[in-house]
């Protein structure tokens, strides 16, 4: 059996709280499906993960459990967050937007054990005999609210028919859900609701008015960026059209900015997304898109530049800056005809904007991008070594690396970018030649 207590030491998690400890013991010492609600970034992954690990058989080479996510961004970062657990069981993602051919191809090399993937994408295995369910006894539903959308609804309802095995769902989401629907075949689910304390999210953020003059905000938001320097910040609204034309306008001004809609192709989302995570970008310009299954650490300010679509849309924008149960500060930008929504019942400051502002502040890091991957057989010690010796780093200018199948991502310090690129043109990375350059 795993030990999860050597997997927690691993990831330098000092504590569970509470919440993650009533999960974990609801797993163990019953037999019953569970419905977990708790506020956005309160640890619910881990709180589901940790005690499915210790009911994998790692002696069975068959999938035995399936994650099912809405969404791409949040199927790729589970199984990240997944990987670094090294417990020694395999997984891998599944989703949308790339040949199922490929991820075909995957599966059977990795032979995974779990699976984290989008209702559609599955059931595309699973009619292929890509994926054989015989052996999955576990089916979890993370935000269960956005899979059981309408729009979901057909895709959930043919893919658990397909899973007749099954003995446990667990269902988990930040907000609570109106009805389960009767396909979901809950057997007396014990439900830990942890969203009955309201005052636990308006504790921990900080809500002010912004007032703006005129009609369009693009001024004002300019001024109250340039007020937070370089703290990292997501500015939200409603349309894609709107995010390119405030990012291009933001751009335009000097600041570093990575963009996030659906509009944008895979590779797009995923570059633009990992400058904004290592800090190669301090303002994410996103639509609420970016509000769900984005685990971003230390943001600081969350800007509603237009306002959020309902109260669940503005739980979640705000939770980005509350995760693991830290403070954060949200700002709504208002023009003459806007108020805060009535659902808001914490009292908002006025917030005045200085007049003295600093010019828009590059971020410490930047991002570099590598030709070469898992595949290559390069791994992050690679990389780090290779920065090191050949361009003359030391450890603490060297922030994230990722490796990926074909390239790596990685994160150094922006004042010796330039001179490292000159001092590493032409070297070799075990051997291989690769391309080096910034992701711009």
């Amino acid at each position: 059996m795993i030990d999860i207590k050597e997997i927690i030491k691993r990831l330098n998690i000092e504590r569970l709280n509470n919440m993650q400890t009533n999960a974990i013991k609801s797993f163990r010492e019953t037999t019953k499906d569970i419905i977990l609600l708790s506020p956005t970034g309160s640890g619910k992954t881990f709180a589901y993960l940790l005690p499915l690990l210790e009911k994998i058989d790692v002696d069975c080479q068959e999938v035995q459990a399936l994650v099912v996510v809405p969404g791409r961004e949040l199927a790729l970062q589970l199984v990240t967050v997944f990987q670094d657990m090294k417990c020694g069981i395999s997984a891998v993602s599944v989703y949308g937007g790339r040949p199922t051919m490929d991820e075909n191809r995957v599966i059977k090399q990795v032979s995974p054990q779990i699976i984290f993937g989008t209702p559609g994408r599955l059931n595309d295995h699973i009619a292929k005999n890509n994926i054989s369910t015989e052996k999955i006894r576990y089916v979890v539903l993370d935000e269960f609210d956005k899979c059981l959308e309408m729009g979901f609804q057909d895709e959930m309802r043919q893919l658990l028919d397909h899973l007749q095995y099954v003995n446990r769902r667990i269902l988990v989401s930040a907000t609570p859900s109106d009805a389960i629907p009767k396909f979901i075949n809950l057997s007396s689910a014990i439900c830990i609701d942890y969203l009955s304390n309201s005052k636990q999210l308006s504790e921990r953020i900080s809500l002010n008015i912004v007032r703006s003059t005129e009609k369009d905000k693009l001024e004002c938001l300019i001024r109250l960026l340039r007020y937070f320097r370089d703290k990292s910040t997501i500015v939200f609204l409603n349309y894609r059209d709107s995010v390119e034309r405030v990012s291009n306008a933001l751009k335009l001004e000097g600041f570093t900015v990575s963009v996030f809609h659906g509009g944008l192709n895979q590779d797009q989302r995923e570059s633009e997304l990992y400058r904004f995570y290592n800090a190669s970008a301090n303002i994410l310009v996103a639509t609420d898109l970016a509000s769900r299954g984005l685990d971003i650490p230390n943001i600081d300010n969350i800007v509603h530049y237009h306002l959020p679509l309902n109260e669940e849309a503005y739980i979640h924008r705000v939770g980005r800056a509350t995760r693991w149960m830290k403070s954060g500060n949200t700002y709504f930008i208002l023009n003459q005809t806007e108020h805060v929504p009535e659902y808001i019942k914490l009292e908002p400051l006025i917030f005045d904007i200085p007049d003295n502002l600093p010019s828009p502040m590059s971020p410490k890091m930047i991002t570099l991008y590598i030709g070469k991957g898992k595949k290559d057989k390069i791994s992050k010690g690679d990389i780090v070594g290779f920065l090191c010796k050949k361009g003359g780093l030391t450890s603490n200018m060297i922030g994230r690396i990722d490796v990926k199948e074909r390239y790596t991502y990685v994160a150094v310090e922006r004042k010796i970018v330039r001179n490292l690129l000159k001092i590493i043109q032409g070297e070799k990375i075990k051997g291989i030649k690769t391309i080096v350059e910034i992701i711009k």
